[in-house]
């Protein structure tokens, strides 16, 4: 028979992580290099609250990669997802991508955002993911230096023309230095999802194209092969976005309330949704890492 936790999930349950990364939509790339502007450039915060709200209501918890300078500007906001139990952790200062910043800029980013965090969660920031998974060399080292134990900006998915993947095969939790040479063995690394044989990430754009059903069956044959499906999600895609000139017709598709229905959706399903310092610490240990897994992938980069 299938026993059960105190939560009342059974033993066998699998589980999953969804994170989010909290930034702004004034703050994303394609925003950035467009011609107009929005009326109010802090679309996507108020969406912080529908996710606390939805996590709760399904009993789950979630890491919030979080832009430092959104703590800066709104502590409130940031201040109430770590005081609802969710982990927070760095996705930078300003979100801009790290190989348009010099070394010295990319460290300086790196310091002030754990350091900013902290100080208005008043709880430890272990965690990073880089904007567009944008990880220049030199960065895992930095993140050590920095004080951080995890990264999470791999995606072991394919070349995507414009965008970014065909570099790398990890799939589970294992040592940065499997990934990367330069990295520091006792750095953790913990990859995003992609779908198996297809090799595209399950969540973030592809989710919208795709549709739900897609991340879910994804999620299924992920848990089936025993790894836990790491998915991300942005605020602002949950919000109405105001059509602003200059920004790609892609960023609009099933925006607001297509993707709120989406992640209740993705909660309802039997996982247990925990954050990414606890699948960390779980594959590898705790901090300091050491040099964990190594990667588990199969002749096409799927794990076997």
């Amino acid at each position: 028979m299938t026993g059960s936790d105190p939560g009342g999930r059974p033993e066998d349950t699998p589980r999953a992580v969804l994170s989010i990364d909290f930034e702004l939509f004034a703050q994303t790339p394609a925003y950035r290099g467009a011609s107009g502007t929005a009326p109010d450039e802090t679309v996507g915060l108020e969406q912080g609250q529908f996710l606390r709200e939805t996590l709760a209501a399904h009993d789950a918890d979630a890491t919030f990669f979080t832009v430092s300078s959104v703590a800066d500007e709104h502590p409130e906001a940031v201040r109430a997802i770590a005081d609802a139990g969710h982990e927070v952790a760095s996705h930078t200062h300003s979100h801009r991508l790290l190989s348009d910043l010099s070394p010295d800029e990319r460290r300086g980013e790196l310091v002030r955002s754990r350091e900013t965090l902290e100080s208005v969660t008043g709880t430890s920031v272990d965690g990073f993911r880089a904007p567009a998974f944008d990880v220049p060399d030199g960065t895992f080292a930095d993140l050590a230096a920095a004080g951080y134990a995890y990264d999470s900006s791999v995606a072991a998915c394919r070349k995507i023309p414009g965008w970014y993947g065909g570099e790398d095969d990890a799939v589970r939790p294992c040592s940065a230095a499997d990934v990367r040479a330069d990295a520091p063995a006792h750095l953790a690394e913990l990859p995003v999802a992609v779908m198996p044989g297809l090799r595209l990430p399950l969540t973030g754009t592809w989710l919208r194209f795709f549709g739900v059903r897609y991340t879910v069956a994804g999620m299924h044959l992920l848990a089936r092969r025993g790894i836990t499906p790491v998915l991300y999600v942005h605020p602002w895609e949950l919000a109405d976005l105001p059509d602003v000139d200059g920004v790609p017709k892609r960023v609009y598709v099933r925006t607001g309330t297509w993707m709120r229905r989406a992640v209740e959706r993705i909660l309802a399903e039997p996982f247990e949704f925990v954050t990414a310092r606890e699948v960390v610490a779980d594959a590898v240990g705790t901090p300091p890492y050491g040099t964990g897994p190594t990667v588990d992938t199969g002749p096409d980069g799927e794990a076997e």
